[in-house]
């Protein structure tokens, strides 16, 4: 698996892991972040590469910096 690929699962893994935390549905963050479910549902998956700018909406919503979003990817 290439490096990047393994980068997106471990991030999507991150955001999935808050989320439930947060007891949130895709949907309602999504909301919360602006951005669609199914392309939430995505990056949870690893299928997608968000931008710094999703990054960057995904750890407001979630109310941490890009640095606490990003602890272990």
């Amino acid at each position: 698996m290439q490096l990047e690929k393994k980068i997106y699962r471990r991030f999507g893994k991150r955001v999935k892991e808050l989320r439930l935390r947060s007891r949130l549905s895709q949907e309602d963050f999504a909301d919360q972040a602006g951005i669609d479910s199914s392309y939430l549902g995505k990056v949870e998956r690893g299928e997608r590469n968000p931008s710094l700018g999703v990054v960057a909406r995904i750890a407001k919503a979630f109310g941490i910096t890009l640095a606490e979003l990003l602890v272990g990817v």
